[in-house]
């Protein structure tokens, strides 16, 4: 069980409102409450002259506010001195996330590189896992915005969850490779009018997060962990942009 806080016996899974402790009514109430601020996300995605971190941030509070009491809070702000891995990949160190986030936005205000390299931003949103649980649903509304504002679409509805999930996997771990962008540009299309992205989201399978895979925790106390972490960086070998 992901059990960042310590605390899931007295609080529930991630100190959710109700303290449940049952992690499929967890992942049907994510499901209702995306379903049901879709809306109110979609608005305010499209009223944004730029898309900015704060945003980002913004897009998770309005979707998981009524569950969870540091929706839209990232890991440097509620977890700074503990790692998540899956496996063997690992996310941005949580003082990292909103330079890997800024970057993705940065590079998609480009509309043309946008349209190349879908999968290079979402690759970066992915890494940078700035929320303890709803990173995916989260980064899916912003990148779909994104790409609107590209003049194009991603047919997500015509993805295989298995594929796209292997390939957003070993994007996080060589961003060099464009690996997920191979894998997206069969799916691009022309963009969808935004009345009718409502309809389209929520036919999306696997945003119930049903068989999730839970996240590994680890303390950068822990020089083990540190060097691990290290490693993985290393390997993946792509600098953002203020640590140069």
């Amino acid at each position: 069980m992901f059990d960042p806080f310590g605390d899931y016996a007295l609080r529930g899974y991630l100190r959710n409102f109700e303290n449940e402790k049952d992690l499929k009514i967890i992942k049907i109430a994510e499901h209702e409450l995306f379903r049901a601020q879709l809306p109110a996300v979609l608005d305010f995605l499209a009223s944004l002259k730029r898309i900015e971190y704060a945003d980002f941030l913004e897009v998770h509070r309005i979707l998981f506010s009524a569950l969870y009491p540091w929706a839209g809070q990232d890991r440097k702000s509620i977890l700074p001195e503990r790692s998540i891995s899956k496996g063997d990949v690992y996310f941005c160190h949580p003082k990292d996330c909103q330079r890997a986030i800024e970057q993705g936005l940065s590079y998609a205000q480009d509309k043309n590189l946008m349209i190349k390299n879908p999968g290079f931003v979402m690759g970066l949103f992915a890494y940078g896992h700035p929320f303890l649980d709803g990173n995916g649903r989260t980064m899916l509304l912003v990148h779909s915005e994104l790409c609107f504002r590209a003049n194009f679409s991603i047919n997500w509805i015509a993805t295989g969850k298995t594929a796209y999930l292997a390939a957003l996997t070993r994007e996080i771990e060589d961003p060099h490779a464009a690996i997920l962008d191979d894998y997206l540009r069969q799916f691009i299309k022309e963009k969808i009018p935004r009345a009718q992205w409502l309809e389209s989201i929520n036919q999306l399978p696997g945003l119930d997060g049903v068989n999730q895979v839970f996240d590994d925790l680890g303390q950068y106390s822990d020089p083990d962990v540190v060097e691990s972490y290290q490693a993985f960086e290393r390997r993946r070998g792509l600098i953002l942009p203020d640590k140069i």
